[in-house]
């Protein structure tokens, strides 16, 4: 409980630091997106988000989000959030993967199980990386990191790269119809993912 509460103190300060540097200069972009040519960094890598995909910069806990227009039938849209806790942080994959898949039901009412997801660990231009792939109704994970109510028909693509200063997390969640519509885009994502 301390290590989280102190990881949550730490994105906090982070966050605020970024808010002061934004009043400072209205115009120096977001943290997750300095780097150049469109690309965004964080945990010692770089990423280029596909086009289409609208920046909403960073946010307390988030070092970038992207906003992704709903596919034809879906009334709102999906998005990809992403996490970097820093060095030592966020902890351990398989657990994260968990925490994930506890974030969504069966149409039933029952917990989604590892059996129900695609779960894949590969290497990705050398990197550690874990997919995950489940569908249902989204629960969330509280206020900050998901729907105030459940979201049937809900899917979330994730991964989990292993940078050199740490893990990131990328969370991409939305309906089912969208999440498909922007599944490519989300493996051109993680494929132009490199080191710094």
């Amino acid at each position: 409980m301390k290590r989280f509460l102190g990881v949550m103190t730490m994105m906090a300060a982070v966050g605020m630091a970024q808010a002061q540097t934004q009043q400072t200069n209205p115009h120096a972009p977001p943290a997750a997106q300095q780097a150049p040519q469109g690309a965004a960094e964080a945990g010692g890598l770089t990423w280029t988000a596909p086009t289409g995909w609208e920046s909403q910069g960073s946010r307390p806990m988030r070092v970038a989000t992207y906003r992704i227009a709903p596919a034809k039938g879906d009334s709102e849209g999906a998005e990809l959030a992403v996490f970097y806790f820093g060095a030592g942080q966020g902890g351990a994959v398989d657990a994260n993967v968990k925490r994930w898949l506890g974030q969504f039901q069966k149409a039933d009412g029952t917990p989604v199980t590892e059996k129900d997801a695609r779960t894949k660990k590969e290497t990705v231009n050398g990197l550690a990386v874990t997919t995950v792939d489940v569908k249902g109704t989204y629960t969330g994970g509280g206020p900050m990191m998901g729907p105030s109510t459940p979201k049937p028909g809900s899917r979330l693509l994730g991964a989990i790269v292993e940078g050199p200063e740490g893990p990131v997390f990328f969370k991409l969640t939305g309906p089912e119809r969208t999440v498909a519509s922007a599944e490519k885009n989300f493996r051109k994502l993680l494929e132009s993912m490199k080191k710094k």
